[in-house]
């Protein structure tokens, strides 16, 4: 069934320079990516990423030394192997979460935060958002959010980032425990540039500080 040893270990140590490159615990890379492939940000609104490029030419040598390696159950293995490299860092990183992180990097959010803007007079604007984070240490942890625009919305329009006129956002959430975040604020639109006059979004991004530490995801 094996061919050539040297092959598929040759592409195992690639695979994990592949997930070394962009190891999502700190910041969600994907967040500002135009294009990708795999967990690779190809391009952002600045052009093309160069170290994304090279990790997904070395992800496909990865793949082709798989199918040199292998006699048999070529497709089979190949299809694997994509899955558990889909999910693997997630499981890598609630290992480390729950063992040895502390503060803001032991915290989780699963993206499927939302946001909803209403109208409700001239410059004033209802905003409201909802999303989970967990703390996965045995620890409580304290930090402040923001909230980020979305990479698809106009240079000059702001949309989930107007929560930040209430904020930062003061948070503690104890220790092993998953929070539900609840905001809902009068935001006064009086000086922003190009207002909205409502709308509502999902996957919402969010940045967490605490000190000189920050986490985007």
């Amino acid at each position: 069934m094996i061919r050539s040893k040297v092959a598929l270990i040759s592409s195992a140590v690639i695979l994990g320079i592949c997930m070394y490159l962009f190891f999502p615990l700190t910041n969600n890379v994907m967040i500002e990516a135009s294009t990708t492939f795999m967990s690779f940000p190809i391009r952002d609104q600045d052009g093309y990423i160069f170290l994304g490029i090279i990790g997904s030419v070395l992800f496909i040598i990865a793949m082709i030394l798989i199918v040199i390696g292998m006699k048999k159950y070529r497709f089979r293995t190949m299809v694997i192997v994509v899955i558990v490299y889909s999910i693997l860092p997630n499981l890598l990183i609630t290992l480390y979460q729950e063992t040895l992180a502390t503060g803001i990097t032991a915290i989780s959010y699963d993206s499927n935060g939302e946001c909803n803007f209403e109208n409700v007079g001239e410059d004033l604007l209802n905003g409201e958002c909802n999303l989970v984070l967990h703390n996965r240490s045995n620890e409580e942890v304290s930090f402040k959010l923001e909230f980020l625009d979305s990479l698809f919305m106009d240079d000059d329009v702001q949309m989930e980032s107007l929560m930040n006129l209430a904020g930062p956002y003061r948070m503690t959430i104890e220790a092993n425990r998953k929070q539900s975040i609840h905001l809902k604020e009068l935001l006064d639109l009086s000086e922003v540039p190009n207002p909205i006059d409502g709308g509502g979004s999902s996957n919402v991004h969010i940045k967490l500080t605490d000190g000189d530490k920050a986490r985007t995801l």
